[in-house]
């Protein structure tokens, strides 16, 4: 597995654990590498991870907005708990990294939902990841 592929399953799970715990970002990272010491992860995943995490963190109310406004008849509290992040995950990739190939956002995106989501999840995350990378490049 790639490492920006493992790094964004990272976050994904940190974001799982951040939106059903309420705890803060910061204990919550120390929480997860500190279980996962024994795993040797590699810096570089880490950093990755970390950087879109912070980046969520720290934007989420902008990207909140985004994918409430492109997710048609889906309220965002009554998505699923994984759907909402991966969209969070990729919409801070897709609003606020200009270094990371849209299309790379959202193909991981919708991998993600495959493995962790329901059936239909890949469809629902590309539609929406799709409408926002649309507006973006207007």
């Amino acid at each position: 597995m790639r490492k920006r592929t493992r790094a964004r399953e990272f976050a994904l799970q940190i974001l799982y654990q951040i939106d059903i715990t309420h705890d803060q970002l910061d204990s919550s990272l120390d929480n997860f590498w500190q279980a996962h010491t024994d795993d040797n992860i590699d810096e570089e995943l880490k950093s990755f991870a970390n950087s879109l995490l912070h980046g969520v963190i720290e934007n989420l109310e902008v990207i909140d907005s985004n994918i409430s406004k492109h997710a048609t008849n889906w309220q965002l509290k009554r998505m699923a708990v994984v759907d909402r992040n991966i969209l969070r995950m990729s919409g801070y990739e897709l609003i606020f990294r200009d270094d990371i190939p849209p299309k790379a956002s959202i193909n991981e995106a919708v991998e993600l939902a495959k493995k962790y989501s329901g059936t239909d999840a890949g469809k629902f995350v590309n539609a929406i990841l799709d409408k926002i990378k649309i507006e973006k490049n207007r």
